[in-house]
């Protein structure tokens, strides 16, 4: 079985409160891209991964990953041999690992069903699995793992994914947050609440990592319907009303940097 694990992006991530358990209140809006990492599994004697692909020798420690971590989360009658095409840029704010874990989760759905309380399960693997497990628009809240579905005015637009390839670990940017409340998420359709919200998380990224202020510009040069930092960086993305002006987009931005990693696709 195959199935894609789709990166993921935040239109709107508004920071609310530090919480005494040491994680952050926030409002976000999560939305996905066709795009993404690969999963394959097939039966065998017991539970291994292999890892593939650009970025796949990044991961370390394949027994530590967060794959094997959801295959120890889930019952399953026969072990599963996964190979993860590893094509998403690692700590890079686009939900890689929990993007990897929700199509695992969905492989198992596929083939077995999941538990009830699956949800509570991907939660405890981290704060965005649950999100990327259905892979839909949605509003999350708490940590993130408060979710409401809703449907998409911006299904199917244009995205052009850019990353500077310069890792950025979510701990240090949440800890930069200034911790000034700057007001809820707008409400509204997702086209209204991408447009008016904010990432409350992009000073205290730039501040750590200031290229991400280079990508940023770089995308707003190129004429996008929107341009935003996603998650806590660093990589950036870009909306647009065409396919067309996304691919020129890329074109431009590659021949300008060539060293810095770049994705296509459309919001689901």
């Amino acid at each position: 079985m195959i199935e894609t694990a789709y990166a993921k992006i935040n239109l709107a991530l508004h920071v609310r409160r530090r919480r005494e358990d040491g994680y952050h209140e926030l409002e976000t809006l999560f939305a996905f891209v066709d795009a993404g990492d690969r999963l394959s599994v097939q039966p065998a004697a017991r539970d291994e991964l292999r890892t593939m692909g650009e970025f796949g020798g990044e991961l370390a420690d394949p027994f530590g990953n967060i794959v094997m971590q959801a295959l120890s989360a889930l019952p399953r009658p026969q072990g599963w041999a996964v190979t993860l095409e590893k094509n998403l840029p690692v700590a890079a704010g686009l939900g890689g690992g929990s993007a990897d874990a929700g199509a695992l989760f969905r492989l198992v759905e596929r083939e077995y069903g999941l538990p009830d309380n699956w949800r509570q399960r991907a939660a405890k693997l981290g704060a965005d699995v649950p999100a990327c497990v259905r892979s839909v628009t949605a509003v999350g809240r708490g940590t993130g793992t408060e979710l409401a579905e809703v449907e998409s005015d911006l299904a199917g637009m244009a995205v052009l994914l850019v990353n500077p390839r310069v890792p950025l670990s979510t701990g240090p940017v949440f800890k930069g947050w200034d911790g000034i409340d700057c007001g809820p998420m707008p409400t509204g359709p997702v086209s209204q609440i991408a447009r008016e919200g904010r990432n409350d998380l992009e000073a205290p990224a730039i501040a750590l990592c200031p290229v991400v202020a280079e990508v940023l510009a770089a995308l707003n040069q190129t004429q996008p319907w929107l341009a935003r930092m996603s998650g806590s960086g660093a990589t950036c993305f870009a909306l647009f009303e065409s396919a067309e002006m996304r691919d020129a987009a890329g074109k431009a931005i590659a021949a300008a940097q060539p060293g810095w990693w770049h994705m296509s696709g459309n919001l689901r």
